[in-house]
């Protein structure tokens, strides 16, 4: 698959990276990009041989029509019904190798363009440019130049605004990732033997090496499947959420920590900052059960279990590590009595480490690790030492002898081998202890509520629970929760669904009691829409131990935080004043002062989007925020929101430092918490590098939203947010009207996207919709957003806004004016706005309209299309027209190279999908068409990034 020289320089849509808004001439801007397209070309030349090689003639001369036929279509030389043409009559047979060479092309341009990434970056370094947006050093800089001006913050506000200082990247099961890890691990291998190849100084001969052991490696991917037979497991799922530990997290995260706390300790000498470590990973695989029935208590042992297996084996690796390297002689140095101490508890006795007193206390140390790790899981991990010590009790006390060692190293003159392998050693035990990552509950209201009514009828405290009103429910939740009567007993007997939801319960109790509190530390509450349905979490809680309420002068112990997400556009309007109703309830109220008065709410973006659509979800969103920061300083909390955004701009994604920045003000006060979703993980995780510029996106905009003003509206904010609450509503009309209310919408949406094929896709433990219904409610908002973006629509992200400005602005200059300083001056609005363009820009409408061919209905396809095609067509001049720019790529131009030339490559893949479809839905089920429809998704998912 020889190179188009015109190649894309990267794929600037995806969530982890700020748009390239850098303009270069022409010459230098190709230039700059001759590395990449020489990659490209490498790796494309490769592909093609082996496709040649492999796959035979025909096939590759297919391969290579389609591709030179897209690249006319894009330049308007022809019409795309030629390159339909090219599919028509394929034998299925003959189209699969082809979608898997367009698949495959598109993962290893992918991987060229990350790495000129990286290759540019360097470049700007060593040009000695500024730090650009999104990095520490950045956000360093600007608060210098904060307290140059006078308008920094004192060492006592920072104090304050980071007492609890936290961004905790939260892995979830919600995968739209479709590709299996040994593709994953093959890619990796590739991109591994494309830097030494750039940046080792080979002979012609050395360099023929490294090019056959890449043809390897592409000869292994085109050999390899690229989808799964069978779904994932939740099993499969957890191991594969603790790979990126020892890829990177492991690394990375400690080492970031430190440098934050050191970092903000020099510019605030004279306070304690950050006592915590600031990022801190979470997971939900194997803890959320909302919709999915595979959850049991077994599975939340396993995730439990599994952490705890990771993180102590992590230290027992590293303590291995500081045993082989700390062999410094008693007889050359004088240790202090501590160190001798610690070395004489070991129980070493060997004759060979008699004069070695560190190796001998760093053996005691692991061999108490390794007896914790015995307590915990029941077994010796590699590594072990004899555990015949005594184990330590919590992380603390590993620590303090931990710190023993540091000091004595430092007392003898060795403070550059005490600031390397042990101080990281400290840092990840301070930063991971023997749990590893925080694993969340949650469940849906509408359970808790059957299972409470049954625990009470069974206790005989009332016999009907459903049928009280709200205020009555309350008011017996509340006296429930005022005593330590237990709901149950051993010989009970309760329904299958009760007894579940006990028992995963009691597994989370388990965790506790085994890890300490960080291993369950959120119970999130789907679908929270009253203050009973906190009040029925926190009776379950109870129920297993997990709240045991205070008596006299004794506080309640309350180890899990209740954490309520709001997830409608009617939820989030409403959050506030639940969440307000509820700490008016002495009970729930005493519950969050033994927090520290520190309450979470969890905002739910896929649902809210798919419940109103784009630009009305963003500012419920928004709204949401502002309402619930103003209730949490009436009632003196510490306000703590946790995102759920995807990967996608219509499930919440886009460039995630943009988006902290884009948050009102007070909404972030030094702790976020975020999902992270899909192909998202692996694309931010996989190895080092990226995970470092994602972390340090993270908190370099935690940092900067709370020690600086970053809104910019001042005295406008007003004004301005009543612009937004006229177009947010009529944004919502608009979207409502084509989703909700419009006949046969949920039919076109069926036949006009591959959502059905989705479920077949095996691309995750949970199922596609919550009930077996097919209610666009009760659909995923997975599927539901890739569903639009393989069929290149993307209405998720865009529908309904274009309606909404030009009906407000409706043809009035000056109220086109308002729009445009919004976008100037509220980093909100523009990142909305940018967001939009990214995903219009992604949009096809001539390729949706054949997707539309897919609908037999004329009259119901003729009629949504239309509504579907006009309201883009208005939003991309309802966009040019509020910002100014010329095109959806002003400010992107890099996405402009992308879509303009490696978005042909995705036309084959989209119209061999919709043939394929065709020829599935008219009756031709077999495996060989059911694999094709499987990998076009899984190529387009690949080519697009995050479309899902």
């Amino acid at each position: 698959m020889p190179d188009n020289p015109e190649r894309a320089t990267h794929d600037t849509d995806r969530a982890d990276e700020a748009p390239d808004q850098t303009r270069e001439t022409p010459d230098h801007a190709r230039a700059a990009t001759e590395p990449l397209r020489e990659d490209i070309r490498l790796l494309g030349g490769i592909l093609g041989s082996i496709v040649r090689e492999q796959a035979g003639e025909s096939v590759f001369d297919l391969v290579e029509r389609a591709r030179v036929e897209a690249f006319r279509v894009r330049r308007s030389e022809i019409d795309r019904d030629e390159l339909a043409a090219l599919f028509t009559d394929v034998e299925t047979d003959d189209a699969i190798p082809v979608i898997r060479a367009f698949s495959h092309f598109a993962l290893l341009a992918n991987l060229a363009e990350d790495i000129h990434r990286e290759r540019r970056r360097a470049v700007h370094v060593a040009a000695g440019e500024p730090p650009p947006d999104s990095t520490l050093a950045a956000t360093y800089a600007k608060l210098d130049a904060a307290e140059r001006d006078g308008q920094g913050p004192d060492g006592q506000t920072v104090v304050r605004a980071l007492r609890d200082a936290l961004v905790s990247p939260v892995i979830t099961a919600h995968p739209t990732e479709t590709r299996r890890r040994t593709v994953f691990d093959t890619q990796t291998r590739i991109t591994d033997l494309m830097r030494f190849r750039e940046r080792t100084a080979l002979t012609e001969a050395e360099t023929a090496e490294v090019d056959l052991q890449l043809r390897r490696q592409i000869l292994v991917l085109w050999q390899t499947a690229l989808i799964r037979l069978a779904r994932l497991r939740i099993q499969d799922e957890i191991d594969v959420g603790l790979r990126y530990y020892d890829a990177a997290l492991f690394e990375v995260v400690p080492q970031l920590n430190a440098d934050v706390r050191a970092a903000l300790s020099a510019r605030w000498p004279e306070v304690d900052l950050l006592p915590r470590p600031m990022v801190r990973m979470g997971s939900w695989i194997g803890g959320d059960r909302d919709g999915n029935p595979f959850v049991t208590d077994e599975i939340v042992h396993r995730a439990t279990r599994r952490a705890a297996e990771v993180a102590l084996g992590h230290h027992l690796d590293a303590l291995g590590e500081l045993e082989r390297e700390l062999s410094m002689s008693g007889r050359l140095i004088e240790v202090p009595p501590d160190l001798d101490l610690l070395a004489a508890a070991s129980g070493d006795e060997s004759a060979f480490r008699a004069d070695e007193p560190f190796r001998r206390a760093i053996r005691g140390i692991r061999g108490r690790v390794t007896a914790t790790a015995q307590r915990i899981l029941g077994a010796v991990p590699a590594g072990g030492a004899d555990p015949g010590l005594e184990p330590y009790a919590d992380p603390a006390d590993l620590l303090a002898d931990l710190e023993i060692v540091d000091l004595a190293l430092r007392a003898v003159g060795d403070e550059i081998l005490a600031d390397d392998r042990l101080a990281r050693l400290r840092e990840a035990v301070q930063t991971f202890g023997f749990h590893l990552s925080g694993l969340d509950m949650r469940q849906n209201s509408e359970v808790h509520e059957t299972v409470v009514a049954e625990l009470l009828a069974w206790a005989g405290v009332h016999s009907d629970y459903r049928s009280l009103r709200e205020d009555e429910r309350v008011e017996l939740l509340a006296r429930e929760l005022g005593t330590r009567r237990p709901l149950t007993s051993p010989e009970a007997q309760f329904s299958e669904l009760t007894t579940k939801e006990l028992g995963i319960l009691r597994a989370a109790a388990d965790a506790v009691r085994l890890l300490g509190p960080d291993a369950v530390p959120n119970y999130v509450i789907s679908m929270c829409t009253s203050v009973s349905d906190l009040l029925e979490a926190a009776l379950l809680l109870a129920e297993v131990g997990l709240l045991v309420p205070g008596t006299g002068d004794s506080p309640p112990y309350v180890p899990v935080g209740i954490v309520p997400l709001f997830e409608t556009i009617e939820d989030l309007e409403n959050g506030s004043r639940t969440l307000e109703a509820a700490l008016e309830v002495p009970v729930y109220r005493s519950i969050v002062d033994a927090r520290e008065a520190q309450q979470e709410v969890m905002l739910g973006y896929s649902d809210s989007n798919k419940d109103g659509g784009y630009l009305a979800a963003n500012w419920a969103l928004y709204r949401a925020e502002l309402d619930l920061v103003a209730a949490a300083r009436r009632h003196g909390l510490r306000l703590r929101l946790f995102h759920g955004r995807g990967g996608t701009v219509g499930r919440g994604g886009g460039p995630s430092y943009e988006a902290i920045l884009a948050q009102p003000p007070g909404a972030v006060q030094g702790s976020l918490r975020i999902t992270e979703q899909g192909e998202i993980i692996a694309a931010k995780y996989a190895e080092p590098r990226l995970a470092r510029r994602n972390l340090e996106t993270l908190v370099a905009a935690t940092l900067e939203s709370t020690l600086l003003d970053v809104e910019g509206l001042g005295e406008e904010a007003a004004d301005a947010y009543r612009v937004m609450d006229e177009l947010a509503l009529l944004a919502r009309a608009a979207y409502s009207e084509l989703v909700h209310d419009t006949p046969g919408f949920v039919r076109y949406f069926e036949m006009s996207t591959p959502v059905a094929e989705i479920g077949a896709l095996n691309i995750g433990s949970r199922p596609v919709s919550r009930k077996q219904t097919t209610s666009i409610s009760d659909l995923r908002a997975i599927p539901w957003v890739l569903a639009w973006s393989q069929s290149r629509v993307m209405l998720p992200g865009f529908y309904g806004t274009g309606s909404a400005f030009e009906q407000w602005v409706d043809g009035d200059v000056e109220r086109l004016a308002v729009l445009s300083r919004l976008y100037e001056k509220w980093p909100f609005f523009r990142t909305v706005l940018s967001n939009l363009a990214m995903v219009m820009a992604k949009s096809d409408m001539g390729l949706a309209a054949r997707y539309a061919e897919l609908v037999p209905d004329e009259a119901l396809r003729t009629r949504v299309f239309g509504m579907i095609s006009a309201e883009h067509e208005r939003t991309v001049r309802m966009y040019t027209a509020i910002t100014g720019n010329d095109t959806l790529f002003a400010d992107n131009p890099a996405l402009e190279r992308s879509v303009h030339n490696r978005f042909p490559y995705l036309e084959p893949l989209n119209l061999l999908q919709i043939e394929l479809l065709r020829r599935f839905r008219g009756g031709d089920d077999t495996d060989r068409v059911r694999r094709g429809i499987q990998l076009t998704m899984n190529g387009l998912a690949t080519a697009l990034r995050n479309s899902g």
